[in-house]
């Protein structure tokens, strides 16, 4: 089915109406915005001004006050703008996909299967997910989400001033599906980011993993995306077939993102890296854009993707 095409006909039928309906409540968010920068910009205007009189600075209090009310009213009115767009907007672009998918914009993968995944072992600090998806593709289970994990760094300024750093260890889609091989061991395939920024040097950094044994596969147009580790060798090349590798190469083709495979237990993971949230609405742009839903098709599609593509739903001897 030509996806462009479908998600063109539910465009044109009902989801610009739906659309055009939320315009209304944008809007409204972006008056409260302009309101408190109005109360916020007059408070600190009456206090330089005031020179200690008790009048100007009354009012200025009271500006800062309206501010903090409207900007309070801001974010109330923007997170209902945004769960109406999840349920009347990206849920129906999830049915478009498949009626029998399950969408809950609230939830995400947990922290339990992103452990289990090996894919990032640094100690995460904070957790955050939503826009899960499970369903079923023929044979092949599958649970998908957002996700972002970050991790803390203390520190002191040269005033003695402690400070507080959030980094990011991974954010993007992050999900997992039945795989159709009976597999023992742990197996993982990561962006091949060594070697492509130092070379050869690179080779050397490569052979350093806590995730197991580097594998060396003759596929060259594998080897410039990935780099393999497992416990097993036997099993990691048992796995990663020459349609396996091809897969995964036009799926980073397709993707153009840094993406992140684990083989353990009966499931494949996958991590994508995305540097910005996908299923949100734009508040500062109009959201009555075809080419943003369209993007939002391919970004919830992508699991289809990579289901078809490496052929997870032929099962393989002792898979039934």
């Amino acid at each position: 089915m030509d996806g462009s095409k479908t998600i063109r006909e539910l465009y044109d039928s009902g989801l610009s109406q739906e659309l055009r309906a939320l315009e209304s409540k944008r809007k409204e968010i972006l008056v409260r915005h302009a309101v408190s920068t109005f109360f916020i910009l007059a408070g600190i205007l009456l206090f330089i001004v005031s020179n200690g009189r008790a009048i100007f600075v009354a009012f200025g209090l009271l500006s800062i006050a309206l501010f903090i009310i409207s900007t309070v009213l801001a974010g109330k009115k923007t997170n209902a703008y945004k769960k109406d767009f999840k349920s009347n907007v990206v849920k129906k672009v999830v049915e478009l996909i498949d009626p029998g998918w399950n969408y809950e914009p609230g939830s995400s993968i947990g922290t339990l299967e992103y452990a289990q995944s090996g894919l990032f072992p640094k100690k995460w600090d904070r957790f955050r997910g939503d826009d899960l998806i499970r369903g079923t593709i023929d044979k092949t289970d599958f649970r998908l989400s957002e996700l972002h994990t970050e991790y803390r760094t203390d520190s002191v300024d040269g005033n003695q001033h402690s400070r507080e750093q959030w980094s990011t260890i991974f954010k993007g889609m992050f999900g997992h599906a039945e795989f159709n091989k009976a597999i023992s061991g742990r197996t993982f395939v990561l962006p091949d980011v060594a070697e492509k920024l130092f070379g050869k040097w690179g080779q050397k950094l490569q052979r350093n993993d806590s995730r197991g044994q580097l594998v060396k596969l003759e596929n060259t147009a594998f080897e410039k995306y990935f780099v393999v580790y497992s416990d097993d060798q036997i099993e990691a090349r048992y796995i990663l077939t020459p349609k396996m590798m091809e897969a995964m190469v036009d799926i980073r083709n397709q993707l153009k993102k840094k993406i992140y495979f684990s083989f353990i237990g009966s499931r494949v993971y996958i991590a994508i890296s995305f540097s910005k949230d996908l299923f949100e609405p734009r508040i500062l742009k109009a959201g009555v854009n075809f080419a943003d839903m369209e993007q939002i098709y391919l970004h919830l599609n992508i699991i289809s993707v990579i289901v078809r593509e490496m052929n997870l739903n032929t099962r393989i001897w002792t898979k039934e």
